[in-house]
């Protein structure tokens, strides 16, 4: 088990009570991952106590303003490869049938390729697996840390964890360069015409877009267990 990819997927993940209370645990992790550099450690041990120092209701509040309004940051890995195209649905299959090729199981509603699932996925996997699974990944993670340090998020940090456990450097510089001429889409105003125009689809479509497919029927849950 890398416990560090399974402390990044629960600081990624919705801040509960129990994440705020596990901080402890979590900073014992952080410290004695050696692959880290001291300095990124350093960080993200302060990164958690100040998660915790802000209370769950404010953490909360953080978490959803960061993550859950607009596409650019979100948690969703075919988000960033495969937008609403067809091909999202059929890689959502593909790696839910790798997880279970792996003897794993998910019970929980949430969707295969969420940033914390497939976390713990690489987690049980052997540390040249992980990188692989990481490496295969890692432009959609140096994009999400570049946008997230462009609107001074420190969840910036998890995204440079990942990338630095597999030794990828890149140029930051550039990418924040790209992200900064980006338009927002987590404005009052994107937000707004983003809810317009999902509207117009649901009236046009006559539901033929609304019915659920077959993946998305399926129940996820952030724990895994085995077959």
């Amino acid at each position: 088990m890398i416990k560090i990819f399974v402390v990044i997927a629960r600081l990624l993940d919705y801040p509960s009570a129990e994440l705020l209370t596990a901080q402890t645990t979590l900073m014992e992790v952080v410290r004695e991952e050696t692959r880290l550099p001291l300095a990124l450690r350093s960080s993200l041990v302060s990164f958690i106590q100040r998660l915790g120092a802000r209370g769950l209701l404010d953490a909360q509040e953080d978490y959803v303003s960061t993550f859950d309004r607009g596409r650019s940051l979100s948690l969703l890995l075919f988000e960033h490869v495969h937008g609403e195209s067809r091909d999202r649905g059929q890689a959502m299959v593909d790696l839910l049938q790798q997880y279970r090729d792996a003897g794993l199981e998910l019970n929980i509603k949430e969707l295969p390729d969420y940033i914390p699932l497939y976390l713990e996925y690489l987690a049980t996997r052997t540390e040249a697996e992980a990188a692989q699974g990481l490496g295969d990944i890692h432009p959609i993670l140096a994009l999400l840390s570049a946008r997230l340090q462009e609107r001074d998020s420190p969840y910036h940090l998890l995204f440079d964890a990942l990338l630095a456990m597999i030794g990828i450097q890149p140029n930051m510089a550039e990418l924040r360069d790209k992200v900064a001429i980006e338009s927002r889409d987590d404005t009052p105003a994107a937000l707004d015409k983003v809810w317009e125009e999902e509207m117009v689809r649901f009236v046009e479509d006559k539901g033929s877009s609304c019915r659920p497919t077959q993946a998305a029927n399926q129940a996820y849950t952030l724990h895994f267990r085995e077959n």
